[in-house]
């Protein structure tokens, strides 16, 4: 509640498959080097929607946390 998150798994992680995709950009195959900009955009895709459903996800807890108190 008071601390903050550590993002340290999250952060290796996304490093992680960011330079693998790096990797594959470079191969030797077409079809795995055009393929790499529309898993980028895929995955940008995603992440803006967890953002999204994150926000959501907020605004329905904090409306629940003032109906709680107007009831009491």
């Amino acid at each position: 509640m008071f601390f903050q998150e550590d993002n340290t798994y999250k952060d290796i992680r996304e490093k992680s498959l960011e330079q693998w995709l790096d990797d594959m950009e470079k191969h030797e195959d077409v079809a795995v080097r055009g393929g790499i900009p529309l898993i980028r955009d895929y995955l940008r895709t995603l992440q803006a929607e967890n953002r999204r459903l994150a926000d959501e996800n907020e605004l329905k807890n904090t409306y629940l946390r003032k109906m709680s108190k107007r009831e009491k």
